[in-house]
């Protein structure tokens, strides 16, 4: 593709452009290479090394010079989702787009597994990389950089992908990653503390979200909106955001399917648990739906739920998207029953959050008939304000707290342990995230549930420099197959 075309402005010298990259160690011969500002270093610097490479053509910010030609913008980031864009073309014909602090990774997966049920070849992407019956990739951003987002769309369009649920986080938003992305469907899940090492402040945070909606959703699009007062939000947040991005998208006309607890048109009714899972009723437009969903904890179906509204926005009649419901698996390190000792269970979720943690363990205490454990960490060189908030969410919603690492990166663990203990001074403290493991569930008794909280999916624990392989899931089973030997023995 000549620069010309990819660019969409003229050029004196316009050379083919055979590929794009914004990071110079991968430039090759007739590549362009984007020279992006960035918070370490300025890509400009690497201007040369990309030249010597053969490069052929370079995208900056106004004042910087080469031998090469150069394409000027004063946002290269936004320009290079565009060129990306042009680059690969192909996108799924009908994109969704999930935002919010909580609940974007199991509202992707549920909108991708009820289109799959209909018929519909989808997919979801984000924070577990790309998944889907036709295709699947790794990534290493929930929501990757443009020219690896393109590609991928390109790719799994041309492998007969027609809908994605995509999750959009606000580094995302704020770094112009999503541009170009052609959004049929906008969702919000809800809207509480993080990410506030990155924003600087809430207010930003809230409208890098907003992007979606006021910027980014087609105009003929149909916006998505949890308008639940509580449910995802321990803190009534949800629905106290939720009308700042029903404006933003009444704004542009935006047509608005509103659910949840509180919601217009998807409202739940009855939100019953049960040891299996939710029984459930809704009043979907005029009619009422009553559902057992094979899900645990309460805001699951606010989750469930706003992925209904997601497939009925893409056109899918109420009854067929709403009768799937009942078909759902629950989602990787989201809720995920880890292991059964007896009468106890062992669950593993995200919660990684103030938020997060408080919803999770209100979501698990109707199914416990003992007590309720929580096992909560947090991440180094992230949000420090929210350590101490999220030893308090535990401290008030479960009877027995374990402060442990979760990956300490570049920190003193000590350090974050005690700034999350100020929140529950009576925790017992484990550094070890394995013997914490070991410890909480050597506590479970009959009726008991224990909560493993922070890290999922992941399977590795970030110290330092170093990755060391480590999977909440995985050490749980270990510890319950080893607390269950032990009894056979005892």
């Amino acid at each position: 593709m000549r620069l010309s075309q990819l660019a969409g402005e003229a050029f004196t010298t316009d050379p083919d452009i055979r590929g794009l990259t914004a990071d110079s160690r991968a430039v090759e011969r007739g590549f362009l290479f984007a020279a992006l500002p960035g918070v370490l270093a300025d890509g400009a610097k690497f201007i040369p090394q990309a030249e010597e490479k053969g490069a052929a053509a370079i995208l900056a910010r106004p004042g910087v010079r080469s031998s090469l030609p150069i394409v000027i913008d004063r946002e290269p980031r936004q320009r290079l989702a565009h060129m990306a864009a042009q680059f690969f073309p192909r996108q799924p014909e009908t994109i969704a787009g999930i935002t919010g602090t909580n609940g974007k990774t199991s509202t992707a997966l549920f909108a991708a597994q009820l289109w799959e049920r209909l018929g519909r070849k989808s997919a979801s992407l984000g924070t577990l990389g790309v998944r889907g019956e036709c295709f699947n990739a790794k990534l290493a951003h929930t929501t990757p950089e443009p020219v690896t987002l393109h590609k991928m769309l390109d790719e799994m369009t041309a492998a007969g992908v027609t809908h994605l649920a995509m999750e959009v986080s606000s580094h995302g938003l704020a770094q112009y990653r999503a541009d170009a992305v052609k959004f049929n469907i906008a969702a919000f899940t809800n809207l509480t503390r993080d990410h506030l090492d990155y924003h600087e402040g809430f207010d930003d945070y809230l409208n890098a979200k907003l992007r979606l909606f006021s910027q980014l959703l087609d105009e003929a699009g149909i916006a998505v909106i949890n308008q639940s007062r509580g449910g995802q939000s321990s803190s009534g947040q949800s629905s106290e955001y939720a009308g700042r991005f029903c404006d933003a998208a009444a704004k542009r006309g935006v047509k608005v399917i509103g659910v949840g607890v509180q919601g217009a048109d998807l409202k739940l009714t009855k939100v019953a648990p049960h040891s299996a899972g939710l029984d459930v009723s809704i009043d979907a437009f005029g009619s009422t739906y009553h559902l057992n969903l094979p899900l645990v904890g309460a805001f699951q179906a606010e989750n469930a739920l706003l992925a209904a509204g997601i497939v009925i926005a893409s056109g899918v009649p109420v009854a067929d998207a709403l009768g799937h419901l009942e078909t759902l698996k629950s989602v990787p390190g989201r809720m995920q029953l880890a292991a059964h000792i007896d009468e106890a269970a062992v669950y593993v979720d995200y919660a990684h959050t103030p938020d997060a943690v408080a919803t999770a363990l209100k979501g698990l205490r109707p199914h416990t008939g003992g007590r309720l454990i929580a096992i909560v960490g947090a991440g180094g060189d992230r949000d420090k304000a929210k350590r101490p908030m999220m030893g308090h969410a535990a401290a008030e919603n479960a009877d027995i707290v374990i402060v442990t690492d979760d990956n300490p990166r570049n920190e003193d663990p000590a350090t974050i342990r005690r700034e999350i203990l100020t929140g529950c001074p009576d925790a017992t403290e484990i550094g070890d995230r394995q013997e914490a493991i070991a410890a909480g569930t050597a506590m479970l008794k009959a009726g008991d549930v224990l909560l493993i909280a922070g890290k999922g999916h992941e399977v590795g624990q970030v110290v330092g420099g170093e990755i060391f392989a480590f999977n909440d899931v995985e050490v749980a089973c270990k510890a319950a197959e080893a607390l269950s030997r032990s009894k056979e023995l005892g």
